[in-house]
């Protein structure tokens, strides 16, 4: 679909960008080889507990940031393996700016992944007096440093000529429908809050004594934190749709869908498992349109609705 008609997305059209990607992408060997390298990773990490029994041992150290670009560089260069394989495009991996770009990004991730400098800051403000609440707000606004700072660095060293830093340019007029999307997704929200897995993980955020040590409302302490836990979804947004999909069309074409849509799966890995299968639905579709629109705004609304409702219904359940 063109780049002009995909700017005034209405729901059909956004439907059939995605069927005309999949037609044009798809093959059987491709796919069946993608789902089968998803698979294995998957069972793998829930099956020895990578994510949270081991990668998390290391918290604190910097070898924790090294195992999750380990983790990510396996995941993405496995998956582009595959679809660079079957395709025979290895023209594509011959070029160095697809391997500066690579490395970049999955550094990137592997340092916000094991980032963890917020423990020390959450212990020193007000004395450590508000550490739960402070730890989680830090932990989501951390990206500031860990994502942005770099990654428009980078822009602005390589990319400004390709786009709007990497589909960070507003297009209000073509919102409307992921709104829609949203909505679509409470049945399914609804159901998942009746699951075991998903109250041991959401609220994201619980009660703290923060409102009592300022002296406001729960409500209100409630709600800036649920403000800077949507803030970490613009950068998941930024990394994902923006620097891997629109960022490396450039050198991928639409492979740098697919290779990034199993790098979020592993990004999911210390999740519930059908949240890490949903991820890799959700991470297919959002990156289409990424490709397609050029913008990552629609992506960001359905990101962090999904994500608020998610705490709202797991919220609802345990009142």
């Amino acid at each position: 679909m063109p780049l002009k008609q995909a700017e005034n997305l209405n729901m059909k059209a956004i439907w059939q960008a995605i069927r005309t990607h999949f037609q044009a992408d798809f093959r059987w060997d491709v796919y069946m080889g993608i789902a089968l390298f998803l698979f294995l990773i998957i069972f793998f990490n829930y099956s020895v507990n990578l994510e949270k029994g081991i990668i998390d041992s290391y918290r604190g150290r910097p070898l924790r940031m090294f195992w999750y670009f380990l983790l990510y560089a396996f995941s993405y260069y496995g998956s582009l393996l595959i679809w660079v394989a079957f395709r025979k495009e290895w023209w594509r991996l011959q070029n160095p700016r697809f391997w500066v770009y690579s490395l970049f990004i999955l550094a990137i991730l592997g340092i916000d992944g094991g980032f963890y400098a917020y423990h020390h800051w959450s212990q020193s403000i007000f004395k450590g007096a508000i550490y739960n609440y402070a730890f989680h707000c830090f932990t989501n606004i951390s990206s500031l440093l860990t994502v942005f700072v770099p990654l428009f660095i980078f822009y602005s060293t390589f990319d400004s000529q390709w786009h709007f830093f990497y589909g960070f340019l507003p297009k209000w007029h073509a919102l409307k429908p992921y709104l829609l999307l949203v909505v679509l997704m409470i049945p399914l929200i609804i159901w998942a809050s009746f699951q075991a897995d998903f109250l041991s993980s959401y609220p994201s955020y619980e009660d703290s004594n923060a409102d009592e040590f300022f002296g406001v409302s729960p409500l209100l302490t409630t709600l800036i934190y649920e403000l800077f836990y949507g803030f970490d979804f613009v950068s998941t947004e930024l990394m994902f749709r923006g620097f891997m999909v629109i960022g490396m069309s450039h050198l991928l074409g639409r492979g740098s869908i697919i290779s990034m849509v199993v790098c979020y799966a592993a990004l999911h890995f210390g999740k519930p498992l059908g949240e890490t299968i949903g991820s890799v639905f959700g991470g297919y579709i959002l990156g289409v349109l990424a490709f397609q629109t050029r913008s990552i705004w629609g992506g960001i609304i359905v990101h962090i609705g999904v994500a608020w409702l998610m705490d709202l219904a797991a919220w609802l359940q345990k009142i």
